[in-house]
């Protein structure tokens, strides 16, 4: 058995709301999700955990996580859709809410309080963490079928979701908000993870250096097929281009929605997408900073309202 480095006890890099600070307890994980069971092992450290690299092993831990943190009754995702890593998730939404609260006394919270998740994908996961800890309610939006249908089920068979989530398809791949926000229909913020890689031969590129870092060989092509289908992954001009179309389209939503935001996975965006900001003169841009581990991630914030009609939108909803 290798000896290992002393674990800190709380993960500090997390949002100090978050239920994901202190590491795994299986026992309790296995106690609301059993097939979890049948991945947990000892590791060469001889603490119990999962092997990563497995995507069955991934998708157990990640459901155990939801059903014993967020209560949910049924989680499921189809094979080779995007699992995503909870505690991030977890984050960008607990950070969402700093955002909303501002200068306020108190984070707003309740089903009046609505956001727009932008490729809500199949596995729901941002509804599912949102609605838990704040009370919130959704619209998801997404292009793909497969995962319009599981998110759907997702809601159906959860019910806090299916009282406060509503699935609409947007029939049209280039399009954000167009199709999805009926007219004078308002939300309280957006969110979006958007694809990050500009080609099917960058996002393999980025999971070989990835996988190759954390295993220290060469992964097997099985283990880059999953997590992910191509509109999860990647995107023609990459997550620059996604951000910016974005933005020129989120002008047009602009007296509709106080926050409009979106996930960052390059430092590289930032500034070009500061640039196309000023050109749509939002009123007000900022960048929060998340850190997971040895990782930041970040999101970029965004409004085109007055102070006068921020003030005014926080008396009238919240």
């Amino acid at each position: 058995m290798q000896k290992k480095k002393p674990h800190p006890k709380v993960k500090s890099e997390l949002h100090p709301r978050s239920q994901h600070r202190e590491r795994y307890n299986f026992k309790k994980l296995i106690k609301s999700s059993p097939e979890l069971a049948a991945y947990v092992a000892p590791n060469k450290y001889g603490d119990e955990s999962i092997d990563f690299f497995n995507p069955a092993a991934v998708k157990a831990l990640n459901k155990a996580l939801l059903i014993h943190h967020y209560k949910l009754q049924y989680w499921d995702i189809p094979q080779h859709y995007l699992c995503p890593p909870i505690p991030g998730r977890a984050d960008y939404i607990h950070n969402i809410a700093d955002l909303l609260k501002g200068n306020n006394p108190e984070i707003p919270t309740g089903n009046h309080i609505k956001g727009l998740d932008i490729g809500v994908g199949a596995n729901c996961i941002y509804p599912i963490i949102g609605q838990h800890e704040y009370g919130w309610s959704f619209i998801g939006s997404d292009t793909d079928e497969k995962a319009i249908t599981s998110a759907k089920e997702i809601e159906q068979r959860n019910k806090n979701l299916k009282a406060n989530l509503e699935i609409r398809r947007q029939e049209k791949s280039n399009d954000f908000f167009y199709n999805i926000l009926k007219p004078e229909e308002k939300v309280d913020f957006t969110i979006c993870n958007p694809p990050f890689h500009a080609s099917i031969e960058d996002a393999q590129k980025a999971s070989l250096k990835k996988l190759k870092n954390l295993k220290g060989k060469r992964p097997s092509k099985a283990l880059l097929n999953f997590g992910g289908q191509q509109n999860e992954l990647w995107t023609k001009g990459g997550e620059a281009r996604f951000v910016k179309d974005m933005i020129y389209e989120s002008k047009h939503f602009g007296k509709q929605c106080y926050w409009f935001t979106s996930l960052i996975s390059k430092e590289v965006t930032l500034k070009p997408t500061y640039k196309i900001l000023q050109k749509v003169n939002a009123t007000d841009v900022k960048t929060i900073e998340m850190g997971q581990g040895n990782k930041i991630s970040r999101f970029i914030a965004w409004t085109f309202l007055t102070e006068k009609e921020q003030k005014d939108w926080v008396a009238e909803r919240w």
